[in-house]
C-alpha cells in the first residue's frame, strides 16, 4: 500500500507531521488522543505554546485552525489548532538530529512547554493569592 502523498517531496507542507494539542495533554486518555505517557505531559497545552517550543528548536512550522477529531467539546477555542512541522528533509534525514522520532518530539515539546515565560509568570501570579487565601483561611478556622 502506497502513502497518500508518495509523489509529493518531505519538504511539501502537506507531508509535514501534524501536532495537536490533545497528543500532549495530560489530562486526556490514550482513548481520547494522547500520545505519549502522562507523566511525560503537560496540563492543558496550546497550539500557540506548541507553536513557540518548536519555532525556538529552529523547526519550519505551520498553524492550522483545526480540530482534533476526537475532541469532545467542538465550540471550545481552548482546544483548537493544529501545528505542522517539517520533520524530515527532501532526501528522508530528519531536520534536527537531536529527534529520531515523532515520539522524541513530542516528549521535547511536552518538557520545554512548562518552562516558557507564560507558563512561568502564571504560576508566580497564582502563588501570592494562594498564600493570603491560607492566611484567611486560618484565621475562620481560630474563631
Amino acid at each position: 500500500m502506497v502513502s497518500y502523498h508518495a509523489d509529493k517531496k518531505y519538504s511539501d507542507r502537506e507531508r509535514w507531521l501534524c501536532i495537536y494539542p490533545a497528543y500532549i495533554n495530560s489530562k486526556k486518555t490514550f482513548a481520547e488522543g494522547r500520545r505519549i505517557k502522562k507523566e511525560k505531559c503537560v496540563e492543558n497545552p496550546t497550539c500557540q505554546e506548541i507553536r513557540d517550543v518548536l519555532d525556538a528548536a529552529s523547526f519550519q512550522i505551520g498553524v492550522e485552525n483545526k480540530l482534533y477529531s476526537r475532541e469532545q467539546n467542538k465550540d471550545s477555542v481552548i482546544f483548537r489548532g493544529r501545528v505542522r512541522v517539517q520533520f524530515k528533509n527532501d532526501d528522508g534525514s530528519v531536520v534536527n538530529s537531536k529527534f529520531k522520532t515523532k515520539k522524541d518530539l513530542l516528549e521535547y515539546v511536552a518538557e520545554t512547554i512548562p518552562k516558557l515565560k507564560s507558563r512561568t509568570q502564571s504560576k508566580s501570579t497564582d502563588q501570592p493569592q494562594n498564600i493570603q487565601s491560607a492566611k484567611k483561611s486560618n484565621k475562620k478556622k481560630r474563631r
